[in-house]
């Protein structure tokens, strides 16, 4: 199964699934409990054990009832295969075949079997682990049965030469722990160890060679492993250039340098006898560049790769040094996941409760690293979560409530007419066989016809909206679509359809108390005189008929003849005194609190309350008009403020008018030469001067000139 087909999974690359390694062939069976702590439970067999031979009880090792497995369909799957097997009845475990460890873990230094019981009704998953032990069934081999040796005659005692080693393909003691060299007086054996830790024999010139007394030497040089009894392997040995660096990553050209002259200074490559079989078939050497070339496939290969060069000279002696190559390996992620579905519960009930497990999972990926790690999703708008079991598992489960219809929304106050949804249906018959209509099936709405709230295009299937529907008086309801052929006898298949009506926020908050009559007088609350600090006046209590936020009401003080003295808690309502009244307070008061909603835009309803200040209910109750407000010093308006400063100033002006006037006037009755002729003049005079000064503005005639 490939990524995204069938559950539309979405996937990167990688898994983490377990193989781990331990050696060996094996003698005899040996199971051991499962683990208490948590995590998968875990046995241990060694390896070749054979077919039936008893592992573990798995229901007793996990507290289930083992009567129950059947029931539930109890069954082993994973990537061990049929190592491992399940006795239902019983939860008992046993050897589905022997285990080769060499074969199924390769060079892995342990070895480990993944398994997962799945039981149904409902889906459980317990993790199991099968870890195989390792047997000493293999005896270490060298890389071929004889070596020839070229030694040169005049190389003094303590010189060293690099033998091959030796491969065991079993684990820890299991693999090769000691060399050992046949008897020779001039030749030695000593280990040596290399920079990453493991061990390799080398020849030790003990005494001078001397051709002439004896031209051949045979050595038998033999591998032990630590078993018991221990297993050996051995190769015939019979009668050096040196490499710059001793270890580097691989490189295009090696070059190693010989100060000797002619054919004794002229250096060939090979591989030597230390690589590995298989890399050798992988890489190839040129013997004369000293180039390293990839010659295979390394797709599997779990890096780093070791490869042994060897340098040899042209002399008659054939000197020769050795070299080694770590090769990493950079993925190239050539790998898509894999998607194996292992269970699956199908169909699924739609009152199924949130996390019901729906289906298990095997997703690996074959690649290593980053590039073989797996990452896993569900398209977001499907009621499901893939969560990780363990190893390279999941299981689907469900995220959400499962309807088998379909939901479909339509906000209140909609436009009639509005298109709603749309239905298709698909009939493979001909002609009007496979005609399709639709219509719906007619039902009672709260004693309304379906047909007074929906209508349908008969033909393409589209469902709208007659009236506009109120959230208040209809939330939701369901009804059937039906498509119907033109055949005889028609055919119907039906389609279930829920209508969910969301709220708009179209209702104000409505004052239920204090009650407030309907012509409109104010709610008067009698206080204590010399009431003490939050004390509570009255609550105010509101319902808003809209839904959700729409129906989230806050409390806010508005207006108030004196600020300082109330306050309004903006949750609950509570009209409280915000300080300790005096005696000096008034004795009338009248407070507007103000009731929001959180829709969108918000709406708001306000409340009048009046406040008297008395010891005892008084006889009659006084009247709180608009006029006790001017009187009791409520604050100005920010536009009442503007116009005061604004008539001040145009009075401002007007005055000092006047007195610029005024200030002029004196000014010229004290300078003219006849000193406030307006005054001093003969009654003639003045009347030709009131005569002229009246006439000169309205006058367009030239005068007489005499």
């Amino acid at each position: 199964m490939r990524p995204g087909r069938r559950l539309s999974l979405l996937c990167c690359c990688c898994c983490c699934c377990c193989w781990l390694v331990c050696g060996g062939a094996v003698a005899a069976a040996a199971a051991a409990a499962a683990a208490a702590a948590p995590g998968p439970a875990e046995y241990a067999i060694a390896e070749e054990t054979p077919r039936g031979a008893p592992v573990g009880n798995v229901a007793r090792d996990l507290g289930l009832e083992a009567a129950w497995l059947p029931s539930r369909k109890g069954r082993l799957v994973g990537a061990g295969g049929e190592y491992l097997t399940l006795e239902a009845a019983t939860g008992a475990l046993s050897v589905g075949r022997p285990v080769d460890r060499e074969r199924i873990c390769a060079l892995q230094p342990s070895c480990a079997l993944s398994y997962e019981l799945v039981l149904e009704n409902p889906l459980e998953l317990h993790p199991l682990r099968l870890r195989v032990l390792d047997v000493n069934d293999h005896a270490p081999r060298f890389p071929r049965a004889d070596y020839q040796l070229s030694l040169a005659e005049f190389l003094a005692p303590g010189a060293r030469l690099a033998l091959p080693s030796a491969h065991d393909p079993d684990e820890g003691s299991h693999a090769v722990q000691s060399y050992a060299l046949s008897a020779d007086p001039h030749f030695g054996l000593a280990m040596q160890t290399r920079a990453d830790g493991t061990s390799y024999p080398e020849l030790v010139l003990e005494r001078p060679l001397d051709r002439e007394r004896q031209a051949a030497h045979r050595l038998l040089l033999t591998a032990f492993d630590g078993g018991s009894p221990a297993r050996s392997g051995s190769t015939q040995l019979s009668r050096g250039p040196q490499c710059t660096g001793h270890q580097r990553q691989l490189a295009a050209r090696l070059r190693a340098t010989d100060p000797d002259e002619g054919p004794n200074g002229e250096v060939s490559y090979a591989f030597s006898n230390s690589t590995p079989p298989e890399l050798r078939r992988l890489f190839t050497v040129d013997g004369r560049s000293g180039e390293v070339r990839l010659a295979g496939s390394l797709d599997g290969q779990t890096p780093p790769l070791e490869l042994f060069v060897e340098a040899r000279d042209r002399g008659p002696f054939g000197l020769s040094g050795q070299a080694k190559l770590l090769v990493d390996i950079t993925d190239v992620n050539n790998h898509a996941p894999e998607i194996v579905v292992t269970s699956l519960s199908s169909p699924v009930p739609e009152d199924s409760p949130l996390g019901t497990v729906v289906a298990l999972l095997s997703i690996t990926d074959r690649d290593p690293g980053e590039n073989g790690r797996v990452i896993c999703q569900v398209p977001t708008q499907l009621p499901f979560q893939l969560r990780s079991s363990f190893d390279s598992y999941y299981t689907l489960v469900t995220s959400g409530l499962l309807d088998r219809r379909r939901e479909v929304e339509v906000t209140e106050n909609n436009q009639p007419g509005l298109s709603l949804f749309h239905v298709a249906a698909s009939d493979p018959d001909l002609g009007e066989n496979g005609r399709v209509s639709y219509q719906l099936r007619d039902i009672d709405i709260q004693g309304t016809a379906l047909s007074a709230y929906l209508g349908i295009d008969a033909e393409a299937g589209t469902v709208y909206a007659k009236g506009s529907f109120d959230f208040e008086q209809l939330q939701s309801f369901h009804f059937q679509v039906e498509a119907v052929d033109h055949g005889s006898p028609a055919l119907v298949a039906a389609f279930l359809v829920s209508i969910s009506v969301l709220d708009q926020n179209d209702n104000a908050p409505h004052i239920l108390y204090p009650a407030v009559s309907k012509n409109g007088s104010v709610a008067v609350e009698i206080v204590p005189r010399l009431a003490d600090a939050d004390y509570l006046v009255t609550k105010v209590v509101a319902h808003d008929p809209d839904s959700g936020q729409n129906a989230w009401l806050s409390f806010h003080l508005l207006q108030a003849s004196d600020a300082s003295l109330f306050r309004v808690s903006p949750d609950a309502g509570e009209v409280r005194t915000a300080r300790s009244l005096r005696s000096s307070d008034a004795l009338r008061h009248k407070v507007v609190v103000l009731v929001k909603d959180r829709g969108e835009p918000p709406l708001s309803t306000s409340l009048t309350l009046g406040v008297l200040l008395a010891d005892s209910l008084p006889q009659a109750l006084p009247d709180f008009d608009d006029s006790l407000e001017a009187r009791s010093g409520q604050p100005l308006t920010r536009l009442n403020f503007y116009l005061i400063v604004s008539l001040g100033c145009l009075s401002c002006l007007f005055f000092g008018f006047l007195l610029v006037l005024l200030i002029l006037r004196l000014v010229n009755c004290r300078t003219g030469p006849t000193r406030c002729c307006c005054c001093c003049c003969p009654d003639d005079e003045y009347e030709k001067y009131r005569y002229n000064v009246r006439m000169l503005p309205g006058s367009h005639f030239t005068p007489e000139m005499n």
